[in-house]
């Protein structure tokens, strides 16, 4: 018998997920390759556990799948029969409050630490019966009790709000303890607050995805005592403590949450990602900026190689720059110079170019030599594999002078570019690799308005199970896209790290 299958026989197991995940809608996670693959609904329903039998029976329902974890939503719905009732917020009668901390098996003690630092809060505003922690694989929750909070405040907002407001409040309040650890952890150590309407968590008792491990509930009482041997499959040690709660015990802390929904100070914190609050920047990061940002994404995803890839995005840029000013408006105004105040340098890189691009890269297209890339744009590739336009090479050196500066002076460029990997990401392999349909419906939908539609809103780290395509029974991954990268690209600072041993 697998490990897995030994693990979900159980029946103590069994039954902790069922009663946990009552209400709730689940989410198991699989894989086939290297392409994770989460479930999320059954028969066109929303996927749920109406009983403890049902935990082995998914488990060997999908397990051509290679399923292994099990997670649920933070909402508690009052009604899980359609997909449509899973979009309402009236639907949703409570919301479990986390904070996810996210270290690593050799970093665990600065998870504690952290969570340990989030309690002594929770502590401090009168909750201690409500709460406990979750050792989800790598990290830690720490969690409220979704019973703690008072019913009645729910008539003027909504639970998924408060869940949101208590998280930051507290993550706000010891920012600096938590940076700290951060640093202490050699950059490790992470804080999030990822509360949105879709968002779910592990299971307890489920096992982690990679690891052979259990991800047990910890009794606050208990963490001083915690070690990793508390997670092993065959000796795993859990608590019951999920299951304790006194109504109403956040009150004094909710209304202090609720403050920051009054005066609109939401802007999600995270430490060791990112280390700022978003906040209302005072520009937007211009057309040209937008479409070299997300057409590096687009070949980095399809690809994995970053220095192709920025290449790749300055090149496309150009020439769509080239098409806009140069190629449309040709043949009546004869124009050879530009003057483009929001394009900064490119206009000295557009002026070198001529009429001639656009038919050269059609030609291009039709080249047999092409066929080889994994895009079909009809990009001219010099000698050394880098892309270029008019005769000239697109370095790395040019898209951090002509992208990186230009963006890192209206938000750090880390930001926008992990923003833009989630985003992207959603897409399918066809439209990714068409240059017309990642033209239409990526870059255009947002070539304005960019850190408001995709900064702002994808920094919420959906799970990956919404970015991939569902099918009746079962989301299924895009096709021949590495979603394990996708899950964990190189930051902009790692990349430049590696290039230059």
């Amino acid at each position: 018998m697998s490990v897995v299958y030994k693990h979900y026989s159980r029946r103590e197991v069994q039954e902790a997920i069922w009663e946990f995940c009552i209400g709730r809608w689940v989410a198991i996670e699989g894989s086939i390759v290297n392409d994770r693959i989460f479930i999320r609904y059954s028969a066109g329903k929303p996927l749920s556990i109406a009983s403890k039998d049902d935990v082995y029976l998914y488990v060997y329902k999908y397990r051509n799948l290679n399923v292994r974890t099990f997670y649920a939503s933070i909402n508690i719905y009052n009604d899980l029969s359609s997909i449509e009732k899973l979009d309402s917020v009236q639907n949703v009668v409570g919301v479990t409050p986390f904070w996810d901390i996210d270290a690593s098996l050799d970093t665990w003690k600065y998870a504690i630490e952290a969570a340990k630092t989030i309690y002594r809060v929770l502590e401090d505003e009168g909750i201690m019966k409500s709460v406990y922690f979750v050792w989800s694989g790598e990290g830690i929750h720490v969690r409220i009790h979704e019973k703690a909070f008072p019913r009645e405040i729910f008539s003027d907002y909504s639970p998924i709000d408060i869940a949101y407001a208590v998280v930051e409040y507290v993550v706000r309040k010891v920012r600096e303890d938590l940076e700290r650890l951060h640093r202490e952890s050699g950059g490790i150590l992470k804080v999030e607050n990822l509360i949105d309407m879709k968002r779910v968590f592990t299971v307890p008792l489920s096992l982690h995805r990679r690891h052979d491990v259990v991800a047990i509930v910890i009794d606050p009482r208990d963490i001083d005592n915690f070690d990793l041997s508390w997670i092993q499959i065959d000796s795993f040690r859990t608590s019951d403590a999920w299951k304790r709660y006194e109504e109403g015990e956040a009150e004094n802390l909710v209304k202090k949450a609720i403050e920051l929904i009054k005066e609109k100070k939401l802007d999600r914190t995270y430490i060791g990602i990112r280390g700022t609050i978003l906040r209302d920047f005072e520009s937007d990061i211009p057309r040209f900026q937008v479409m070299a940002l997300l057409q590096a994404v687009r070949y980095y995803l399809l690809t994995g190689d970053i220095v192709k890839a920025k290449s790749f995005g300055l090149n496309r840029a150009i020439f769509y720059a080239y098409l806009k000013h140069y190629g449309r408006f040709y043949a009546s105004s004869k124009r050879r110079h530009l003057e483009i105040d929001e394009e900064g340098d490119i206009v000295s890189l557009l002026n070198q170019l001529n009429e001639s691009i656009a038919k050269e890269s059609i030609k291009k297209a039709l080249d047999e030599k092409y066929k080889e890339l994994p895009v079909r744009d009809g990009v001219e590739v010099s000698e050394r594999g880098l892309f270029m336009i008019g005769g000239k090479e697109q370095t790395e050196e040019d898209f951090d002078k002509n992208v990186v500066r230009k963006i890192e002076n209206i938000i750090p460029f880390e930001l926008a570019w992990e923003a833009a990997i989630k985003y992207v990401s959603r897409y399918p392999k066809t439209i990714l690799i068409d240059p017309q349909k990642f033209y239409k419906h990526v870059y255009e939908p947002v070539r304005d308005g960019f850190i408001e539609k995709v900064v702002k809103e994808v920094i919420q780290f959906e799970d990956m199970e919404q970015n991939l395509e569902k099918t009746k029974d079962l989301t299924t991954s895009r096709a021949g896209l590495d979603t394990e990268r996708i899950m964990k690209h190189h930051s902009l600072l790692r990349w430049v790290k590696k290039e230059k041993k």
